[in-house]
């Protein structure tokens, strides 16, 4: 599975070219105010978490959907077929002298 932060696609579709537009917009529709490193950090590097409410944010300022800003491929991975396991030894019944259950 393969996750792909499209921040900066989204927001160039909609005539946002730098951090300060986005900052600008988040604050003024969304009502949320990012340091301008946070805002930066977004618009150039994928994100490994985001914030529920960032992303209602981003979205609310962009005018779109999380689908627009997050592209997720569900693509199963083909792995190589495992090689078979080698059995273990598994240890031998207690004969008729060795130990027995406790008594219930």
């Amino acid at each position: 599975m393969k996750i792909r932060w499209r921040l900066r696609m989204a927001a160039a579709q909609r005539e946002v070219w730098t951090g300060t537009e986005l900052r600008r917009l988040l604050a003024e529709k969304a009502g949320l105010e990012l340091s301008s490193a946070s805002v930066s950090a977004l618009f150039t590097k994928e994100p490994s978490q985001v914030k529920m409410t960032t992303l209602a944010a981003l979205c609310t300022a962009l005018e779109c959907t999380p689908n627009d800003l997050i592209e997720v491929d569900t693509t199963p991975v083909e792995r190589p077929a495992a090689p078979p396991r080698p059995t273990a030894d598994l240890p031998q019944a207690a004969s008729g002298r060795g130990r027995s259950m406790p008594p219930l």
